[in-house]
């Protein structure tokens, strides 16, 4: 196993890359698409060792930061939602042309909706591997934009009139300051329009993992009525709860070995 930076010209500058190689040939592609803001940097430790344990196992792990995001050039602040999908072609093109082996998509929270509208936009229907997805983009949205409330420690109600002002401003084509990111209006409006959707009778398998506290069984009920839905339409989807800590939204990095373990058996059946 080995680990290759590198940097993909994209629209507005390069996008940095971190390639994560098995011994001998791939037995497949995985292309990781990163959460939403600042749980991008919560999770990095977690799918840095997840990518070595899937290229012990043979698979070749992709991992791009989008446009303003990471390594990436750019700010956060000039990023799009049309943007960070073209990102999600480039690192797909690039697995195609580097390997001769099946590619799959491996997407954590808020890049879930991302690979969602990616699929929606094209012909692509690879296996799909999910880790705590997202399956609204204007909750998502919602969720995060409080953050500005919470920081300036306000009362219910004017947190509620923060929000309507941040919504305000946002409508008008302005940007806005939350939580140290400035976020763009062509970017909130993706996000506020995405979802966790699929293509009718998906043919690839699809699994998704939730990761909660050790007594919970079953997966959350939104994610449940995904599955439901997509299973009665054909797509071989399945769903599971695993144990462990939120580790992308944590004070402390922790991790969460048990996702790593399920991920990888799930792995294995995708080339089977």
């Amino acid at each position: 196993m080995r680990r290759e930076a590198f940097f993909l010209d994209g629209p507005a500058g390069k996008r940095f890359c971190l390639v994560t190689r098995p011994d001998g040939d791939p037995v497949g592609g995985l292309l990781y698409l990163h959460p939403f803001a600042e749980e991008l940097n919560k999770s990095r430790r977690m799918v840095a060792l997840a990518a070595r344990d899937f290229a012990e196992r043979g698979w070749l792990v992709l991992q791009v930061d989008c446009h303003g995001c990471g390594d990436s050039a750019g700010d956060f602040g000039d990023a799009t939602w049309d943007g960070w999908i073209a990102d999600v072609g480039l690192g797909w093109d690039w697995l195609r042309r580097h390997i001769d082996a099946p590619v799959a998509l491996w997407s954590m929270r808020g890049g879930s909706l991302l690979a969602a509208d990616w699929i929606a936009r094209g012909d692509a229907r690879p296996p799909l591997l999910v880790w705590q997805p997202v399956a609204n983009g204007k909750q998502h949205l919602t969720q995060f934009l409080r953050l500005k409330a919470a920081s300036e420690m306000l009362a219910e109600s004017d947190a509620k009139a923060v929000m309507a002002k941040i919504r305000d401003e946002l409508n008008a084509g302005r940007g806005v300051e939350v939580a140290g990111y400035r976020l763009s209006p062509p970017l909130a409006s993706g996000l506020d329009m995405a979802a966790l959707r699929l293509p009718a009778s998906y043919p690839s398998p699809v699994a998704l993992l939730e990761v909660g506290s050790g007594e919970r069984t079953d997966v959350s009920p939104a994610l449940q009525a995904s599955v439901s839905r997509w299973s009665a339409d054909g797509t071989p989807v399945t769903a599971e709860a695993i144990a462990g800590p939120p580790f992308w939204q944590t004070q402390e990095i922790e991790l969460a070995p048990l996702l790593i373990e399920r991920s990888a058996a799930i792995l294995d059946r995708f080339v089977k």
